[in-house]
């Protein structure tokens, strides 16, 4: 099959109001990613020839999400049909310069779709010439309002009919429509044209492409596949359950690829999380976007990562967080209540406790001691405070960036660095301590007295 000579259209024109949300419903995320980017990384692998997403009113954030993608507006919606209409003279004459055989159609609601998927649906449509249509069909445990897939004694698919169309025995059948179609290209818009209204929403309903179809002789046929991955999203329930589907997914291939998983129902990843091979994750740790660890990583429990990356045999947490711009080379140890930001630690770096290291960077070997912070704000701008290599940061250390501390330094701890630090220096940087014997029986016995 030659997986490139076709196109693609993506209908994400819905408003989402069962989500009760500003923002548009293709655009909530699961796995950290919006919904209709899973729908775009599906067809990546397949590499269409063209791919038009349908857009609606006020759309120019999902617009921005899915480029460079091309996308149109369909305004007044007026349904599925309509929709893949508006996308017509976006693809114009690409269809027969560019050879495309294939025009398929899904939505931007369905996450869960994989490559693999739609390869098998587009297989069944070029398995005989006398295909027009072949339609993903699903069985899904409550069949509610999905279409109905009414088939022919001979298994071929005869129409398509909406729920609230259905009459009790159509309603009855246990095949519903799955959404997603692959369409003969050189007959898919003369079909789509033919398309009429007379239904209960007054819409121009895709699924009647089929009886259409039908109707000139063509053949018409359908491919079941897998309900979780054609299962759209409408609800906020139905969006914790894609998240959780999406979930189970990421930690199986997680760990197929070997990684260990402590508790692997308490793990989240993103869609774009990358481990190693044995990685070790801890339970109730959170993956957001843009994290890669190496091989032998280590993840401790209760740990937040985003945006880092992380090499080999580092350690990090329990109770670490680690913000986007997060570099740990090898060996590196960042431990409890530790926060790493926009900060690269050097090989066998270590930071075990209770510290902020925030426009940072920070020598091989260097030792970070507990409640040191690296103060990178001044209310206006960000400034950088670097570290060089085996130099030793004592405890309850304060550095107002800009400043550097050299190679083997060692700052006493308490200390607030507001001026460069010479390499192999032992810099003190606090108020001398002064003690009054006796003073502090006397600060009892006066405020006793004053107590009454």
């Amino acid at each position: 099959m030659n997986r490139s000579r076709f196109a693609a259209i993506v209908l994400a024109a819905g408003e989402g109001t069962r989500l009760n949300s500003a923002r548009p419903k293709v655009l909530h995320e699961i796995a950290g990613q919006p919904m209709i980017r899973h729908v775009l990384d599906a067809l990546r692998p397949l590499d269409p020839a063209a791919t038009v997403v349908v857009l609606g009113r006020d759309s120019d954030s999902v617009a921005r999400a899915v480029a460079p993608s091309q996308s149109v507006i369909q305004f007044p919606p007026r349904g599925t049909g309509d929709a893949v209409r508006v996308a017509g003279p976006i693809l114009g004459d690409r269809l027969a310069e560019d050879g495309i055989t294939d025009v398929v159609v899904l939505f931007g609601d369905t996450p869960l779709l994989r490559a693999e998927t739609i390869a098998e649906l587009l297989a069944a449509r070029r398995a005989s010439p006398e295909v027009a249509v072949a339609v993903a069909g699903m069985r899904p445990a409550d069949p509610g309002a999905y279409g109905r897939l009414v088939l022919g004694a001979d298994g071929a698919l005869l129409r398509i009919v909406e729920a609230r169309d259905a009459n009790a025995e159509e309603r009855a059948i246990g095949l519903c429509n799955g959404g997603i179609m692959a369409i003969d290209a050189a007959r898919a818009f003369d079909l789509v044209d033919r398309i009429g209204n007379d239904n209960a929403k007054r819409e121009f309903y895709l699924t009647d492409i089929v009886a259409i179809a039908r109707g000139q002789g063509l053949a018409c046929r359908v491919v079941e596949l897998p309900a979780e991955e054609l299962l759209g999203v409408n609800t906020r329930a139905e969006l914790a359950a894609a998240e959780a589907l999406m979930q189970d997914r990421l930690r199986r291939r997680a760990m197929e690829n070997g990684a260990t998983l402590v508790a692997p129902d308490t793990v989240f990843f993103s869609a774009d999380t990358r481990l190693g091979r044995d990685v070790v994750v801890e339970p109730n740790v959170v993956f957001g976007p843009g994290v890669t660890l190496a091989d032998n990583v280590r993840i401790r429990s209760f740990s937040h990562l985003e945006g880092a990356v992380i090499a080999s045999g580092a350690i990090v947490g329990p109770f670490a967080r680690l913000r986007p711009g997060a570099v740990l080379e090898e060996d590196v140890h960042v431990g409890n209540f530790v926060e790493v930001k926009a900060s690269r630690l050097g090989a066998g770096a270590k930071a075990s406790h209770l510290s902020y290291l925030g426009d940072s960077d920070i020598g091989a070997g260097t030792n970070i001691g507990a409640g040191t912070i690296t103060c990178n704000y001044d209310g206006v701008n960000k400034w950088r405070t670097t570290i060089g290599e085996r130099a030793f940061i004592g405890s309850n250390t304060a550095l107002v960036a800009p400043v550097t501390v050299g190679d083997g330094a060692i700052v006493a701890a308490g200390s607030v660095v507001t001026s460069d630090v010479p390499a192999d220096a032992l810099t003190i940087a606090r108020g001398n301590q002064v003690d009054k014997p006796g003073r502090a029986a006397e600060i009892r016995a006066r405020l006793l007295k004053e107590k009454g």
